[in-house]
């Protein structure tokens, strides 16, 4: 009964088309910022920041971004690790020959190279769909994944291939501490994810998933398909792209072009898949399914004292995956988002059960 908008009036279209319409809803999510703001960066460990929640934030962002073009727009990708590559292999390259560029505008410019080639990729979405166009972001994470292999001025020439952050300063503060470097990846990620849910409900997101449901009759009714889908890879490429440059930059430090090689596009498609296609919660849900099982299954390991390899471990967390995978597309496509909304909407009629 503490979950209800009884008394709660709406007298005005702001407050109508409000994102969280109810005051618990408002109050829950400033106890959620205030909690990662302020008390997690005190009092949390070196390991949760940098073995946890960074982890957990970046990959929300790519999530974010792979939601976009196929949870709202309905255009299959396989590419989104590529896309993060361009974003920070970009970053990269723009601190290197612009000596002097701040961290955020590097970042920036990275996510809208990642924008640029997410584009080019994207035009074949306008005469292919469906299986066909996942081959082509199929071909897309190969092709870029073999450039930055091959070419080597993209990594200044590096003998292992490998790129290597440069000391990070935003506005004459230094981000060296895990603390400072999780305000950073979470400020981003918070602006970034408010962006991506205002446009889900404005006039955009709405062409979006008329095309998704069904494309000549939002063709019929005059919605632009050309501007509507390279926009959406677009916006998707860019997400990801600056998701790239925040995990070789913070998260990494130090990375080549296979830590976006074709198991990290999987990982994110199954983020979406388990936390819930065409939902910004879903992104979330979904990233911290994945960081978090992994952690959950080493720590089982570690009770049994050794009684269970970590190879059998390994195997159980594809098992799991998939398994998960099957369950949510087959009894709940909308994942774990969905289950999340059904329970906020027995919380508010309970204790009655109309």
């Amino acid at each position: 009964m503490f979950y209800r908008e009884s008394g709660q009036f709406k007298s005005s279209y702001a407050a109508d088309s409000a994102i969280l319409t109810i005051a618990q809803d408002r109050l829950f999510i400033a106890a959620l910022l205030a909690l990662a703001f302020v008390v997690l960066p005190g009092l949390g460990s070196d390991y949760l920041l940098s073995g946890i929640l960074i982890p957990f934030l970046i990959l929300s962002l790519a999530a974010l971004g792979l939601n976009i073009l196929t949870g709202y727009a309905g255009q299959l990708s396989l590419g989104s690790a590529a896309f993060m590559a361009v974003g920070a292999f970009a970053t990269y390259n723009f601190m290197l020959r612009l000596p002097g560029m701040p961290l955020l505008l590097a970042i920036f410019l990275g996510g809208l190279s990642a924008a640029l080639v997410g584009v080019a990729f994207g035009l074949p979405s306008l005469r292919i769909k469906g299986f066909y166009l996942a081959v082509a972001t199929l071909a897309a994470q190969f092709f870029i994944e073999w450039v930055f292999t091959k070419f080597g001025w993209f990594t200044n020439y590096s003998s292992s291939g490998v790129i290597t952050a440069p000391p990070m300063q935003v506005f004459g503060i230094a981000i060296d501490t895990p603390a400072s470097k999780y305000l950073l990846t979470l400020s981003i990620v918070a602006l970034m994810a408010l962006a991506a849910k205002n446009m889900a409900r404005a006039s955009i997101g709405r062409a979006w998933m008329a095309i998704r449901d069904m494309d000549v009759a939002a063709e019929v009714i005059g919605i632009p398909m050309l501007r509507t889908k390279l926009l959406a890879f677009a916006i998707s490429s860019f997400y990801c792209g600056v998701a790239g440059a925040l995990y070789a930059f913070v998260l990494l430090g130090t990375v080549d072009a296979q830590a976006f090689d074709l198991h990290r596009s999987f990982q994110v498609l199954f983020m979406i898949i388990v936390g819930g296609v065409g939902s910004i919660l879903g992104s979330f849900l979904g990233a911290a399914f994945i960081v978090l099982l992994p952690i959950c299954l080493n720590l089982l390991g570690q009770a049994f004292h050794g009684a269970i390899s970590t190879q059998f471990l390994a195997n159980l967390e594809m098992m799991l995956f998939g398994g998960l995978i099957i369950f949510f597309l087959i009894v709940e496509p909308h994942g774990l988002a969905r289950l999340w909304q059904i329970a906020k909407e027995k919380l508010r009629v309970w204790p009655f059960p109309h």
